[in-house]
């Protein structure tokens, strides 16, 4: 029996696999994918094994089910009927758009399961992971997941109705932040700086800026203004954002990951 069992390692299962691995050991894990080649090179650099998914639906006690929303039908067709003679195992999913209650319905009945939704940034373990606890979840079982998965970073309980809009934030922002901080070197280099000098101001910068914001804790409205002189270069550039369409594309983009996220939890 082993601990913990992986089924995906794509880029954000092996994400999560390397953070719960570190923390518990790669000797009660076991992974498998889709391709087994990708499962057989996770396995053997990280000391892990490999099994098939019904074999991990049988004989791992905390099942991380990281496959596509639009696959998740068909991988729970697959372990449903192994799952539904166990009563000592949890699920955790984080197919966007895939609620609880849909992952229910695919498996034909009632699991435990954890709902969550990481971010990149879990890699470096400062992400932002949001999460749902379904009614048939014990409260032991929960804790022992949320432990092993606290090496990403930040751990959000969040409502499962306001879970899509906050993976609009936190699971689409960090691509969001990559465009602004790309932009922001490419307007370095238009007032004369070489390019690898303005992409590393722009990324140090960028860091920077959020480490205060959460460090500080205090309003960014406050931090702005404390960079903002009067009559100083920073507020003529802020004029600048304000005039334009800054706000309004920020939250166009918003909005259209959290419609695509809903779209992609009905199957569209």
């Amino acid at each position: 029996m082993y601990d913990f069992g992986f089924i995906g390692v794509g880029h954000m299962g092996a994400t999560l696999a390397n953070a719960v691995i570190g923390a518990v050991g790669s000797g009660k894990c076991a992974v498998c994918d889709a391709d087994d080649g990708r499962a057989k090179l996770y396995a053997a650099a990280k000391g892990c094994d490999v099994l098939s998914a019904r074999e991990v639906a049988e004989r791992c006690r905390y099942i991380l089910l990281g496959v596509k929303p639009q696959n998740m039908a068909e991988l729970a067709a697959d372990i449903g009927p192994v799952l539904k003679s166990r009563d000592d195992y949890a699920l955790v999913t984080m197919a966007a758009g895939v609620t609880i209650e849909t992952l229910c319905d695919m498996l034909g009945f009632t699991a435990p399961i954890l709902r969550i939704m990481p971010n990149t940034p879990a890699a470096v373990g400062a992400g932002c992971m949001l999460y749902a606890t379904g009614d048939r979840l014990r409260a032991e079982d929960r804790d022992v997941l949320l432990e092993a998965l606290k090496p990403t970073g930040e751990l959000v309980e969040t409502p499962e109705a306001l879970m899509d809009a906050g993976c609009a934030i936190s699971g689409c922002g960090p691509a969001f932040v990559y465009k602004f901080i790309l932009t922001l070197a490419g307007a370095g280099e238009s007032v004369g700086l070489d390019g690898d000098t303005a992409l590393k101001l722009a990324r140090q910068t960028v860091l920077g800026a959020a480490a205060l914001a959460v460090e500080s804790g205090e309003d960014p409205r406050i931090l702005c203004d404390q960079v903002c002189s009067p009559g100083g270069s920073t507020i003529e550039g802020v004029r600048s954002l304000e005039a334009g369409s800054f706000a309004a594309e920020v939250e166009k983009a918003v909005r259209a990951s959290f419609d695509r996220t809903v779209a992609l939890g009905k199957g569209k």
